[in-house]
């Protein structure tokens, strides 16, 4: 209780001492709170009605829209207070950053950002290009009470350039259309402002996608150590040996010096190549301790245009093939906070799927992008608050090969937490309400796993 009244008044402190800064503040703490509930998707309409019931608030709806629709939300202090509040946000002297993208389907024509997206993951019977949003997203890798989670930190809506000019999305702010941005420039900015904020090496942990020369130049090839990338590599890139310094010189030639050494082929190549001198590693992957075969080598690519040491994991007839910027990570570490990427898009889906922002069918730029940030930041909130506990919370529905707590448990004790007669006397609210008798038979019957 004392965990969530200290966060809460954290980010209070970031509105201004106006009347409406006051009266906003107060709002914007029980509507992060509505949201992070686990009683109903964060519609408005349902966030709403939560503050009336559950809280006690009267908002008059009209007023309690336009401040959902607001344009003057303090989004950036907002965000910069809540990444103060992570504790210990480094992993061995590395901000570990995951770096993804996700469709969010949505019905409404004039919904803000909404195009035809390629979706990756569609079934047979479903769309490969449905109507949704795309947004770009990073979040913070770290481990809370001995799993792996992932605390989203920022996003941006990709918005194609082509169906910007043939005005067939949705793509204007206040009159004023929105100017374009590649993926990789959203990445790349997003990526320095975490930068500025922790003052510490970022680790970027991506897919094959964005693990090229398209980010890793627009990150200045990573300024001295201050950005390192992990990414997985294309089966067909090829790869070079680094030129050895001590090597004797070669005969003068005409031409530029060389940059890369002899030709090794292609990664599929090499996988097939080095297999018979790969090692066994004991390395902490999704939850356990698993036996993996590996090889691990520095070389060359021409993609990144600098040395990359390259791990190819064994797992029977098939292998994975991962490569890091930053040389000193052993083969463990690189195996291992690759495996925790997978944790940005269990993140999707929480803030999707648990938190309800998939169903939102808000139409304005400020209110599509308010209510994306009360989602993301509500879940972050509650990463924070895990992090915060003195114990690990108990998994309330278990799974056969799963003991770690799940992202339910914890939206459950922080209903509890935020529901205690108590908590209103460390968070005031405009005035006192008795405790509603069915919440606790709410809280029995959520928290899904």
């Amino acid at each position: 209780m004392f965990i969530l009244r200290d966060l809460l008044n954290l980010l209070q402190q970031t509105f201004s001492e106006t009347a409406q800064g006051q009266q906003r503040k107060v709002w914007f703490a029980y509507t992060l709170l509505a949201v992070a509930l686990p009683f109903t998707s964060s519609i408005t309409s349902n966030v709403l009605r939560t503050l009336r019931t559950l809280f006690d608030l009267d908002i008059d709806s009209q007023r309690f829209y336009a401040f959902m629709a607001s344009s003057t939300l303090p989004w950036r202090r907002l965000w910069l207070a809540l990444w103060g509040a992570i504790p210990h946000p480094t992993t061995a002297g590395r901000v570990m950053v995951a770096l993804d993208d996700s469709i969010n389907p949505k019905t409404g024509k004039t919904i803000f950002g909404c195009g035809h997206f390629h979706d990756h993951a569609a079934s047979g019977n479903q769309s490969s290009y449905p109507w949704s949003q795309c947004i770009l997203a990073i979040g913070l890798l770290k481990q809370i009470k001995g799993r792996w989670a992932c605390l989203p930190l920022d996003f941006r809506f990709y918005l194609m350039q082509k169906e910007v000019e043939a005005k067939r999305i949705t793509a204007s702010r206040k009159g004023v259309v929105v100017a374009f941005e590649t993926k990789m420039d959203q990445a790349a900015s997003m990526l320095k402002a975490v930068f500025d904020a922790f003052g510490q090496p970022v680790l970027v942990v991506a897919d094959s996608w964005f693990g090229n020369d398209g980010l890793w130049s627009r990150l200045a090839r990573g300024r001295g150590g201050d950005f390192e990338l992990l990414s997985r590599l294309r089966s067909n890139l090829t790869l070079y040996a680094v030129l050895d310094a001590l090597a004797p010189c070669e005969p003068p030639r005409r031409g530029r010096p060389r940059k890369y050494g002899v030709r090794l082929g292609s990664v599929d190549h090499c996988a097939q190549a080095f297999k018979h001198q790969a090692l066994s590693y004991r390395v902490w992957l999704y939850g356990k301790q698993r036996d993996l075969q590996a090889f691990s080598q520095v070389v060359m690519l021409k993609t990144m245009k600098c040395p990359v040491r390259v791990v190819w994991v064994y797992r029977r007839s098939r292998y994975v093939a991962l490569a890091t910027t930053d040389l000193a990570l052993s083969v463990e570490q690189i195996i291992e906070y690759y495996g925790a990427r997978w944790k940005i898009e269990s993140g999707f889906k929480e803030i999707k799927q648990e938190i309800g922002s998939a169903k939102s069918q808000t139409r304005t730029a400020d209110a599509v992008s308010n209510h994306l940030n009360f989602c993301m930041m509500a879940t972050t909130l509650t990463w924070i608050y895990a992090d915060r506990l003195l114990q690990a919370p108990e998994r309330r529905h278990q799974i056969r090969g799963r003991s770690a707590f799940a992202f339910s448990d914890v939206r459950r004790l922080l209903a509890e937490a935020a529901l205690h007669p108590d908590f209103q006397s460390l968070c005031p609210r405009p005035h006192q309400s008795p405790q509603n008798p069915f919440v606790q038979m709410l809280l029995r019957m959520v928290a899904p796993d």
